[in-house]
């Protein structure tokens, strides 16, 4: 528990670093500047994520109010706090309520809690697996004073960042002369960012601004919410195995059927016995996630691309938060996004419990015998994900989700290679799963697109990690090919035999340009490796 704990916190961390805070920092801003207490705005925050993540709707429920009640209100409060902030007389007669309280005279501006209470319900996270873990067992009952002390440090995570930035906004006020000089300017200065901020939350603005700004953090998200020590112990609060989800998708399960559909939204209900003899993708996603709302571009173009050529996209919208199961909210989400594809409520988590997911947004493609073929999770994979697409609609496919000139080059440029046991594809031999173990290069030439190992490493779920005189070649077709890297060290760069460049490895994985060719051609990559680099992923353009 101890590890989940602090597997819960660092990814609250780093959700607060990643762009889906940026909504609310004006608020924190605006909160510190007018003097309410940092530590009171935290304090709140903390309490009604943690309390209402875990027990908000069946408390709505319990009251017979809307899902979106809480939310609503939160909003309605900032509107107040703002309105407070701009016309002072009204702070005091909001203060005339407690006065019965005592002799003294309670002081509005300084107190932060209510205001932190608020924004706990309006904060939206980009959720990885730990959320998503809390979400799920709190819609389907089992959520306990173990899934309660996650949600715990998992908020406390996120909320560290946020009280430097509502202390450092406080100081800031009181040490710069003309702020201090001019408070009831300064106050009304953050009233006026409060009301925008909370306007902004009203008309959705927020979820663009948070789309719209690349996702930088969520590599170090799936480092620390994808590692085997999250998987394991997440899979402990669960109470399931430990295997990563549809694990058996690589036996060709029969794909789980939709259950527990509340309502289909731009389709009468569906069920994968009445779509046998097409292709399925199901996307599991809801609809204030950041990470799902970058892969709406795709999803529809697929869509449009494919649909009369045998595929149908079904999305499968299994909700974060309470505000997330109202109906409405939903089909006014699917219309202001111009999803057209069938959208099923997954409102208990029934079908996402069939499925042992445990993240959004995550694809799983179902061959027309209604077997799962292939998954993928979070962001990225496009490429990949459309030739997988392709492949099991059959040779004879039309559709054209780019273009007719940028298909023509997609389809010649090699897709993204991952080199982690769970992922890799091409690869001539045989892996051996988490062992240190020696490796051999083919006799034969490697076709296209194809990759191979040599000498000795270890294949990891996500990644391979280098031992002696290793070596990687792959037979690409890209303009330019880069590799995700990590770890100290150096990387000889070959092509078809030729020294082209050392690359100088250092620090935490990032994205490492290996070969800049100019126009696209084929060519065979080999990389020599000195010990102890981690290898994740090839892409290429």
């Amino acid at each position: 528990m101890v590890v989940l704990l602090g597997i819960a916190f660092l990814a609250g961390v780093i959700t607060a670093l990643s762009p889906c805070v940026l909504p609310v920092l004006p608020i924190l801003l605006a909160g510190g500047a007018s003097g309410r207490r940092p530590y009171g705005i935290i304090l709140g925050l903390v309490g009604s994520f943690s309390v209402f993540t875990v027990v908000g709707a069946s408390l709505l429920n319990w009251l017979g109010l809307p899902q979106d009640a809480l939310r609503n209100l939160a909003i309605v409060l900032l509107f107040m706090f703002a309105a407070t902030l701009l016309v002072p007389p009204l702070a005091r007669l909001a203060e005339r309520p407690l006065l019965f309280l005592g002799r003294r005279r309670p002081r509005t501006e300084s107190n932060g809690v209510v205001l932190g209470m608020s924004l706990g319900l309006v904060f939206v996270p980009c959720a990885g697996p730990v959320l998503g873990a809390v979400t799920a067992l709190s819609a389907t009952g089992g959520g306990g004073l173990e899934t309660f002390i996650v949600a715990l440090a998992y908020s406390a995570g996120h909320a560290l960042p946020m009280l430097a930035i509502a202390v450092g906004s406080r100081r800031l006020t009181h040490a710069i002369g003309v702020l201090r000089r001019h408070a009831e300017g300064t106050r009304r200065a953050a009233g006026a960012l409060l009301a925008a901020s909370a306007l902004a939350i009203t008309l959705g603005v927020d979820q663009r601004l948070a789309t719209a700004v690349p996702g930088y953090t969520q590599a170090l998200q799936d480092r620390i919410e994808r590692s085997s020590s999250a998987r394991r112990e997440l899979a402990k609060l669960r109470r399931v195995g430990s295997g990563p989800p549809m694990a058996a998708a690589a036996e060709m399960r029969l794909a789980p059927e939709f259950q527990g559909i509340v309502e289909w939204v731009n389709s009468e209900p569906l069920s994968l016995k009445a779509l046998r003899g097409r292709v399925v993708l199901v996307d599991f996603w809801t609809y204030s996630c950041i990470n799902c709302l970058r892969t709406f571009p795709h999803l529809k173009a697929w869509d449009r691309a494919y649909r009369d050529d045998g595929l149908t996209i079904v999305g499968v919208h299994s909700p974060e938060f309470a505000f997330e199961r109202v109906p409405d909210n939903v089909r006014t989400a699917v219309r202001k996004q111009g999803l057209r594809y069938p959208v099923a409520l997954d409102n208990d988590f029934a079908t996402w419990t069939a499925y042992a997911n445990e993240y959004w947004p995550a694809k799983y493609l179902i061959d027309r015998t209604g077997r799962v073929r292939y998954f993928h999770f979070g962001e990225g994979a496009y490429d990949e994900t459309e030739e997988q697409i392709r492949r099991y609609l059959g040779p004879e496919v039309t559709g054209d989700a780019d273009g007719g000139e940028e298909r023509e080059l997609t389809a010649r440029i090699t897709p993204e290679s991952y080199l982690g046991y769970e992922r890799i594809a091409r690869f001539a031999g045989r892996i051996a799963p988490g062992l240190d173990a020696s490796y051999r290069f083919p006799k034969r030439p490697l076709i296209p697109d194809e990759l191979a190992l040599d000498g000795r490493m270890r294949v990891e779920p996500e990644r391979l990690v280098t031992g002696q005189r290793a070596r990687i070649r792959l037979r690409f077709t890209a303009g330019e090919v880069h590799l995700v890297l990590g770890g100290k060290g150096e990387v000889e760069t070959f092509l078809d035999g030729r020294r082209q460049k050392t690359v100088d490895v250092r620090g935490e994985p990032r994205l490492y340009t290996l070969l800049e060719l100019g126009p696209v051609r084929e060519g065979l990559l080999e990389l020599r490796f000195s010990r102890g680099i981690s290898a994740y992923a090839f892409t290429f353009g």
